[in-house]
């Protein structure tokens, strides 16, 4: 080594070592948010699943806090992400239902520009940002993940993603379709990888239309499992950010259809009969593998003891298409029953949260928001966010409930807890003032088994009452 060169390296080293103990010190600890998609309630070994081990989810509820009661914004995909965005309801501010397919280009169809999000708080206050998968929050230039705060992304807008380009190699496929081959109903399958089933009576919807793996702003062509993919893209976020702050929101679009099981996975599980149920496996597996690859970066990179770490589903399991299921909960995604928006929650911060506990009061993924950035030093949680910060009902400060009252709308689909009552309308759309208000005690009855409307009127009454009473301050849908 050349005498400047040493001289270089003695300047050098000191500054690097000081700016990583003032980074590991500065009360700003990284954050990430791990968000599966359609994820059933009962579907994790933590959450009582024995046929499908899940060792790597599950060791972040022993590492840290399981909720049994934990919500999201929406009973489907694109509400259930502003909410946890924006840390508010989003019939607030229109943004009410699914975009699905061409929609997702229409220009009226986005996370409004206006909505400051998790992403935009923490990037002004010096973090790095991230956001890989899923973002599903409009196709359109105006509503790009750089417009709302993420300094890099890689994924892809729309609802949802084939796992490989065709011809699916390496995977065992299985599609909706209307008539199978010979023209009859039921499954079909084939001998070389590709299963077609009528059990939807409807046609795969065409995720990949106009809806690109992007790196940036900018197509690429991704030949990797994509869950493998955007865990090397998230391993490598976190390797080349580990010297600051940084949030990392990580949207896998695992478990969600097309149904596509890689190869290795499948082999895992030929012990399933089924082979509906075994796909469904093995897409679980491969994204609980990738969760504990994330995890072992962190450790790699020294950052296990400064990082906020979520995982949560973005809605209950379409139980018919994936047999995703949400026992003991009733209902599925789309309606608004507990199995559609009570999903899989828990959170870890090594030496700030108990280990191993298990929290039964309603929290919601608005919490999220609330709890990242109040404990961020000098950064304040914005006046508009409804979340919480979550430690003090973790650490017993506060034993309260995080939440009285949580309120969702989706046409003429609504539902409200207030306590441990909860309301339910099924309506349709245009039609919701013909749906009866069913009312539930989830205190004795998680499972909406006991519709209790007609032997508690006076407690209906005042349920409707305060939904009517929120519904007041929501907007109208957007689209």
């Amino acid at each position: 080594m050349k005498f400047c060169d040493l001289l270089r390296a003695l300047f050098v080293l000191p500054s690097m070592l000081l700016s990583a103990s003032l980074f590991a010190d500065d009360g700003r600890p990284n954050i990430i948010v791990f968000f599966a998609d359609d994820l059933g309630y009962g579907e994790l070994g933590c959450q009582g699943n024995l046929e499908i081990p899940t060792p790597f989810i599950d060791a972040i509820a022993e590492n840290g806090v399981r909720f049994t009661a934990g919500y999201v914004a929406g009973p489907n995909c694109s509400p259930s992400r502003a909410g946890l965005l924006t840390g508010r309801t989003p019939t607030r501010f229109g943004y009410e239902f699914n975009p699905i397919g061409a929609r997702n280009e229409e220009p009226e169809i986005g996370l409004p520009i206006k909505e400051v999000t998790i992403a935009e708080t923490l990037q002004d206050a010096g973090y790095t940002t991230g956001l890989i998968g899923k973002w599903h929050q409009g196709g359109g230039a105006a509503y790009h993940p750089f417009r709302h705060g993420f300094d890099e992304f890689f994924g892809f807008t729309h609802e949802g993603h084939y796992f490989v380009p065709p011809p699916w190699k390496g995977t065992t496929t299985m599609l909706r379709r209307k008539s199978l081959p010979n023209g009859s109903k039921g499954r079909w399958v084939g001998e070389k990888g590709l299963i077609y089933s009528t059990h939807m009576k409807s046609n795969e919807p065409d995720y990949d239309a106009n809806n690109p793996i992007v790196r940036g702003g900018q197509p690429v062509v991704e030949t990797e499992y994509l869950t493998d993919a955007f865990t090397r893209e998230a391993v490598s976020f976190i390797d080349r950010h580990d010297d600051k702050p940084f949030f990392l929101y990580l949207a896998y679009n695992a478990v969600h259809s097309p149904l596509q099981g890689a190869d290795k996975y499948m082999k895992k599980f030929a012990h399933i009969e089924d082979v509906h149920r075994r796909i469904f496996a093995a897409m679980l597996a491969n994204m609980d593998d990738s969760v504990g690859a994330v995890m072992n970066q962190l450790r790699k990179s020294g950052l296990e003891e400064n990082t906020l770490v979520f995982f949560l589903s973005d809605n209950g399991g379409p139980t018919r298409e994936l047999t995703s299921s949400n026992l003991p909960l009733r209902g599925e995604k789309g309606q608004m029953y507990e199995g559609a928006i009570r999903v899989p929650y828990m959170v870890q911060w090594n030496g700030k949260i108990p280990a191993g506990k298990v929290y039964h009061q309603p929290v919601s993924s608005f919490d999220i928001y609330a709890t990242a950035v109040a404990n961020s030093a000098g950064v304040t949680v914005p006046e508009q966010v409804e979340g919480v910060d979550l430690l003090p009902f973790l650490t017993g400060k506060n034993r309260g409930r995080p939440h009285e009252t949580l309120f969702w709308r989706q046409g003429g689909k609504a539902a409200m807890r207030h306590g441990d009552w909860k309301i339910v309308r099924m309506g349709k759309r245009l039609q919701a003032g013909r749906a009866k208000w069913e009312l539930y005690d989830l205190s004795k009855d998680i499972s909406e088994q006991t519709n209790l409307a007609d032997a508690q009127p006076e407690i209906l009454s005042e349920l409707i009452s305060r939904w009517n009473e929120m519904n007041s301050e929501m907007a109208d849908p957007l689209f």
